[in-house]
Parts: structure tokens; sequence; C-alpha cells
């Protein structure tokens, strides 16, 4: 069975949010990744750039993750601010 699509087509609805919240924080892909790492999740840059691009699916542990790190409700990765 094929995975549900965004309605734009990406795999996720979070990463055109998450690069804006990512910019707004000065943090480039790498700062957000170690500070993923530091707290125990195996996130990479290439999954920030993966995610952000829309061509990977996040899970609720990565999702959790990132409303960590920004200190933000869930919904404002899924609507913006």
């Amino acid at each position: 069975m094929p995975k549900q699509l965004a309605p734009d087509g990406t795999r996720n609805i979070i990463g055109q949010h998450l690069k804006k919240l990512r910019k707004e924080a000065h943090l480039s892909q790498n700062d957000l990744a170690r500070k993923l790492q530091l707290r125990g999740y195996e996130i990479d840059r290439n999954t920030i750039t993966r995610i952000e691009a829309g061509i990977r699916f996040v899970s609720d542990i990565e999702l959790k993750a990132l409303v960590e790190i920004f200190d933000v409700d869930y919904e404002v990765l899924f609507h913006g601010r």
C-alpha cells in the first residue's frame, strides 16, 4: 500500500515550516542536527535536508524532537506561525 502524500505531493507537511523555524533561530542544518543529537535523537544534517525538501516522511519521534528543540506547539510545525 502506498504511503499518503501531502496535498502538494511532498512526503511531509512540516518541511517548509521547519526550515522557517530553523532560519528564524539562526541555525544551520548542522547546528540543528547537533542540538538534536545532544538530546539523544539520531537525526543528522542529511535527514534535516530531506525533511525540509519534503522528500522524507517524518516519524512521530522526530516530530516530538523538533517541537522540543524549538519549544513550540505541534501546530506551528503543521501550520506555521
